[in-house]
C-alpha cells in the first residue's frame, strides 16, 4: 500500500511539474549573474540562454536581482576546491547555480544547459554537485610542421600565415575553443621551439624579430584575441618553448648557431629579455619550458633555468605590475628535474612539473620502473604534477576510441604516477589541425577524433565513473553520432577491441616508444631479431610495458626450458589476433543499422580492418623472427624454412594493408623528417619519404626475396669488403693529432690502448687521437665534405660517451648517424667492443664537438660521398 501511495505522489508531482514547466516556458526566465561577473560567467550564462532558446524557453540575462517570476541565479561561494559547482532547485521553482570560483559558475551553467538541451525543458527537481579530479586538463597544438624549413633545424617555425593559416582563423578558434569548453578542458598548450621572436619585440635586439612587421602586428592581435577567448571559456593558454633555441636573425647577426648545447652571456641576455617582454605583454598567458633537447648537461640546464628563465619571468612580472607568480610548467625530458628542482624552488615557487605518461606512444596503463619513480618523485615536490600523453606514434594514423584503456590510463596517472593534471596530444600531432584521411577538404582532427579528446577529458574530470554508467554514456554518444541504438554497442565494442592491439604490439616487439618509429608501417626482420643495432630503447619494456619477455629472451628461455615471466610474444600474438578479429566482426555488424554520418562510419570501419591487417602482419613477422632466433640455437634449416613461410605470410598481410590505405590516407605518420628511422628513414635530402605503406611494401618484398635466396644458397653470402677511400684532414691546435689507423696504433695520446684487430674497410684511414677522459673539442680543417668515423665503446659506464639518442636529442640525426655504421668494428686493448658511427662535415674549418661527456675514439675520415655497407664486423672487445 505504501508503494502505491508513494508512486501516486510521484506521479502527481510529475504532473504538477509538467504544468509548472509549461507555464515557465511561456514566461521569460531571468538568468541572474553578478554585475561584475567575469567573462567566463557571462559565457556560461549565454550558453544557458542558447540551450533554453533551443528548447523553446524564453530567457534573458540580468545583472542585478532577478526579474519577477522564475529565475536561475548564478552565484559564487569561495572555497578551497577550484572549479566546483552545485545546482539546486528551490521550492519556488527557481534554480541556484553556485560555483566555488568563476570557473565553477561557468561549469554549473554549462551542466544545466546540457540537461536542458537533452530534456528540452527545465529540470524539475535537481540537486547536483560536481568538481574535477585533475587540476589541469587540456590538449596541445603543435605550432610545428611535418617537415624542416630550409636553412633551419627541427622545432624552428616562426608564426606566419603561410605556415599556420589556422592561427589567424577566428571561426576555427571559436569552434575549437567551444569544443574544449564543452568537454571542461581548462588548459591549452601551444608548442613551439622559439615563439618569442614572433610575438614580442625587444628594444635591445630589434633585429631579432623573425617575421615582417605586418605579420607581427597580426600575431599580437590574434594572440591576444585567442587568449582572451580562451579565458572566457575557462581555458588557460600556455606557450611552450625549447632550450636553447634562438631567433634565426639574432643567431646570424651574432655569429652563433640557433640551437646551443651550452649557455653564453649574449644568448642568456636575449632569452631573459624575451621572456620578460612576453610576460609583460601577455600577463595572463602561461609559459612552459623543455630544458632539453639542444641544451645538454644538468649543470647547463640548471643554470639556464635558475639564472635565465625564472629571473626573466620575475623581470616581466615587475614590468607588468604583477605581484603573484604566474604558474610555470617545466617538462621533464632530456633532463632530470629532480637534481635541481630544490634550487629552482628557491628562485620561483609556483612551478608545475610534467613528464610523459607512456613516452611517445600509448602502450600500457601500468607504467613502472624508472619513469614511474621519476613521476612519483616530482609529484611529491608540493606542486601539481602533470601527465603528458605525448606523440601517439603507435596509434597513427588510425582512429582510437578504446575508452576502457583510456580510463585505466587516467587512473594510473593519478594512482601510479601521482599526477593531478593531464596534457593531451592529438592523434596526428605534427599536421594539426588536419587529419591524415584522404578527404577533401581535410577533416579537422578534433572532429574526426572527438571520442579520443572526449574520453580523456571525461576521465580527467572524474576517473572513477562506475562501469555501467560509463557504458551507457558512450552508447548514448555513439547513438547520437550514428543515429542507431542498435549500431552503437557494436561500434563501441569495435573501438575497445581494436584499441587493444597497437599498445600490445609495440610494447613487446617495438624498437622504441618514441616517434622515430611509426608502428603502422611495420618493422623489418632485422629490426625484430637484432633490435640493439637500431638503438632499442630500454625504457619501452622496462617502464612503458607490463613485465614480460622480448623476442630474444623468450626464444632463449624456451630453448633452455626455463620458465617464462610475464607477457610473452606468443601470448601477445594470440591476443592481438583475437582482439582484431572481434573488432572486425563488431564493426561490420553495425553497418546495416547506421543511419547518419555514414561516410565517417565507413572510414572507421576501414580503420578497424587496417588494424586487423597490421595485427596479422606483426603476428606473422614476429613468428618468423622467433624461428630465426631459434635457428641460432638449433642450426636446423627447417626453422629457417618455417620462418620463410611466416615471412611470406606477413608480406601478404602488408599488401592487404597497403590496399586498404591506398585511397584512404595521405600519410601513415605525422612526422616526415629524417628523425623518423623505423622501419626506414622518413626524410631523405630534406624531403618527406616513406610515409605511405605503398612506399614501404617494396622493402618487405625485397626482404622476403633475399631471405628465400639465402635459404636456397644455404646461408649468408660472403661479403667482399674493400678498404674505404681516405680523406685528407688537418687537425688544428695541440690537443689532438692524426695517425694511421692500423693494428698496433694507439687510439689515445695518453694511454697505451692499441688496436689489435680492425674491420678491413678501416685499414689505412687517417684517425684522430686525443687524451682519454674529459674530451676537449678538436678543431680541424678539410678541403672536401667528409664523414668522421666516431667509435663509441659498448659500455654504459660513466667514463664513456654514449651514442646519439633521438629519444632525447632530435637534432642528432642532422649531425650524422644515429645507428651504427659498422658494429664491433675494432678490438682495442683494455676496451670493450667498438661501434662506428659517421658524422658529416662540409669542406672548411669545424669543431668536432659531440654532445655529452666521456671518451670515444676516431677511427678514420672518409669522403662524404663514400658508400659504406652497414654490417657487423664481429670483432670482440675486452
Amino acid at each position: 500500500m505504501r508503494f502505491r501511495f508513494t508512486a501516486r505522489l510521484a506521479l502527481l508531482a510529475a504532473v504538477l511539474w509538467g504544468v509548472a514547466a509549461s507555464h515557465l516556458q511561456a514566461q521569460t526566465i531571468s538568468i541572474s549573474i553578478d554585475a561584475k561577473a567575469a567573462p567566463r560567467v557571462e559565457y556560461g550564462a549565454q550558453r544557458l540562454i542558447d540551450a533554453m532558446k533551443s528548447a523553446g524557453i524564453d530567457a534573458a540575462i540580468t545583472h542585478s536581482s532577478p526579474m519577477t517570476g522564475p529565475a536561475i541565479v548564478v552565484t559564487k561561494v569561495s572555497g578551497d576546491a577550484g572549479e566546483h559547482f552545485s545546482i539546486e532547485s528551490n521550492p519556488d521553482k527557481s534554480i541556484r547555480i553556485t560555483g566555488s570560483d568563476d570557473s565553477g559558475e561557468l561549469y554549473g551553467c554549462m551542466e544545466l544547459a546540457r540537461r536542458i538541451a537533452e530534456s528540452k525543458t527545465l529540470p524539475g527537481d535537481v540537486h547536483f554537485s560536481d568538481g574535477p579530479a585533475f587540476k589541469l586538463r587540456g590538449p596541445c597544438i603543435g605550432m610545428q610542421k611535418t617537415y624542416i624549413l630550409p636553412g633551419r633545424h627541427v622545432y624552428e617555425y616562426p608564426y606566419t600565415p603561410e605556415l599556420f593559416p589556422f592561427f589567424y582563423d577566428k571561426q576555427f578558434w571559436t569552434e575549437y575553443l567551444d569544443f574544449l569548453a564543452d568537454n571542461r578542458m581548462n588548459t591549452l598548450y601551444l608548442w613551439s621551439g622559439h615563439p618569442f621572436a614572433s610575438l614580442v619585440k625587444l628594444p635591445d635586439y630589434p633585429y631579432a624579430l623573425e617575421v615582417p612587421e605586418d605579420v607581427f602586428q597580426k600575431n599580437t592581435e590574434m594572440f591576444r584575441w585567442i587568449t582572451s577567448e580562451a579565458d572566457k571559456r575557462g581555458i588557460w593558454v600556455v606557450q611552450m618553448f625549447y632550450n636553447i633555441i634562438l631567433s634565426k636573425p639574432f643567431a646570424e647577426h651574432n655569429g652563433m648557431a640557433t640551437q646551443l648545447a651550452a649557455p653564453n652571456p649574449l644568448a642568456a641576455d636575449y632569452t631573459r629579455k624575451s621572456i620578460a617582454e612576453f610576460v609583460k605583454q601577455y600577463p595572463n598567458v602561461g609559459l612552459m619550458t623543455c630544458l632539453g633537447e639542444a641544451l645538454q648537461g644538468i649543470p647547463n640546464q640548471k643554470e639556464w633555468l635558475c639564472d635565465v628563465i625564472l629571473p626573466g619571468i620575475h623581470d616581466g612580472m615587475k614590468e607588468a605590475g604583477l605581484t603573484a607568480e604566474p604558474p610555470f610548467v617545466i617538462r621533464d625530458h632530456a633532463t632530470d628535474l629532480r637534481l635541481y628542482m630544490a634550487d629552482a624552488l628557491k628562485v620561483y615557487k609556483n612551478i608545475y612539473t610534467e613528464a610523459k605518461f607512456n613516452g611517445e606512444s600509448l602502450t600500457t596503463w601500468e607504467p613502472r620502473g624508472k619513469r614511474q619513480q621519476i613521476a612519483l618523485d616530482l609529484s611529491k615536490l608540493g606542486s601539481t604534477h602533470v601527465m603528458n600523453v605525448h606523440v601517439l606514434a603507435n596509434l597513427e594514423p588510425f582512429r582510437y576510441g578504446d575508452v576502457d584503456f583510456i580510463k585505466k590510463c587516467v587512473q594510473a596517472g593519478r594512482d601510479r604516477l601521482g599526477a593531478k593534471g593531464l596534457h593531451l596530444y592529438p592523434l596526428f600531432y605534427w599536421n594539426w589541425p588536419d587529419s591524415p584521411d584522404e578527404v577533401d577538404p581535410p577533416l579537422k582532427q578534433w572532429k574526426r577524433d572527438w571520442i579520443w579528446f572526449e574520453a580523456w577529458a571525461r576521465y580527467s574530470w572524474n576517473p572513477d565513473i562506475d562501469d555501467a554508467t560509463d557504458h551507457a554514456y558512450w552508447i548514448g554518444r555513439l547513438t547520437d553520432m550514428y543515429g542507431s541504438k542498435e549500431a552503437a554497442p557494436n561500434i563501441l565494442a569495435a573501438y575497445i577491441d581494436s584499441g587493444e592491439c597497437a599498445p600490445r604490439i609495440l610494447r613487446r616487439f617495438g624498437i622504441t616508444e618514441g616517434n622515430r618509429q611509426t608502428m603502422s608501417l611495420g618493422m623489418t626482420l632485422d629490426e625484430l631479431t637484432n633490435p640493439d643495432k637500431y638503438h632499442a630503447f630500454e625504457e619501452l619494456w622496462e617502464s612503458q610495458s607490463p613485465p614480460g619477455e622480448r623476442l630474444q629472451e623468450y626464444v632463449d628461455r624456451e630453448w633452455a626450458h626455463q620458465p617464462h615471466v610475464g607477457e610473452t610474444p606468443p601470448q601477445i600474438i594470440k591476443e592481438v589476433l583475437d582482439f582484431s578479429k572481434k573488432a572486425v566482426e563488431e564493426i561490420d555488424a553495425a553497418g546495416a543499422s547506421v543511419t547518419q554520418n555514414k561516410d565517417e562510419y565507413h572510414r572507421l570501419q576501414n580503420d578497424v580492418h587496417c588494424i586487423r591487417a597490421m595485427s596479422e602482419f606483426y603476428a606473422a613477422k614476429a613468428s618468423a623472427a622467433m624461428l630465426v632466433l631459434r635457428f641460432a640455437h638449433s642450426h636446423d634449416i627447417a626453422d629457417m624454412k618455417k620462418a620463410a613461410t611466416f615471412l611470406a605470410e606477413s608480406v601478404e598481410h602488408y599488401r592487404a594493408l597497403t590496399t586498404l590505405t591506398e585511397n584512404t590516407y595521405r600519410y601513415a605518420n605525422s612526422m616526415q623528417t629524417s628523425q623518423r628511422r623505423i622501419p626506414v628513414v622518413g626524410g631523405v635530402d630534406g624531403k618527406p619519404a616513406n610515409y605511405l605503406w605503398s612506399q614501404v611494401l617494396p622493402v618487405y618484398e625485397k626482404e622476403l626475396a633475399d631471405f628465400q635466396k639465402k635459404i636456397e644458397t644455404g646461408g649468408e653470402q660472403a661479403v667482399d669488403v674493400q678498404p674505404l677511400a681516405k680523406a685528407s684532414i688537418t687537425v688544428i691546435g695541440k690537443d689532438a693529432e692524426t695517425y694511421d689507423v692500423k693494428v698496433g696504433e694507439r687510439v689515445f695520446t695518453d694511454q697505451d690502448d692499441t688496436i689489435e684487430a680492425l674491420a678491413p674497410e678501416l685499414k689505412g684511414l687517417t684517425g684522430i687521437r686525443f687524451k682519454s677522459g674529459k674530451y676537449v673539442p678538436v678543431e680541424f680543417e678539410t678541403v672536401e665534405p667528409v664523414k668522421v668515423l666516431v667509435g663509441y665503446v659498448q659500455s654504459k659506464d660513466a667514463g664513456w660517451l654514449q651514442p646519439p639518442n633521438l629519444e632525447t636529442d632530435a637534432q642528432a640525426v642532422e649531425r650524422g648517424d644515429t645507428e651504427p655504421l659498422i658494429q664491433n668494428a675494432a678490438t682495442i686493448s683494455h676496451l670493450p667492443a667498438v661501434n662506428i658511427y659517421a658524422m658529416k662535415f662540409d669542406a672548411g674549418r669545424h669543431t668536432l664537438d659531440l654532445h655529452g661527456e666521456g671518451s670515444f675514439v676516431v677511427l678514420g675520415v672518409i669522403p662524404q660521398s663514400a658508400s659504406v655497407a652497414r654490417r657487423d664486423a664481429k670483432l670482440a672487445g675486452h
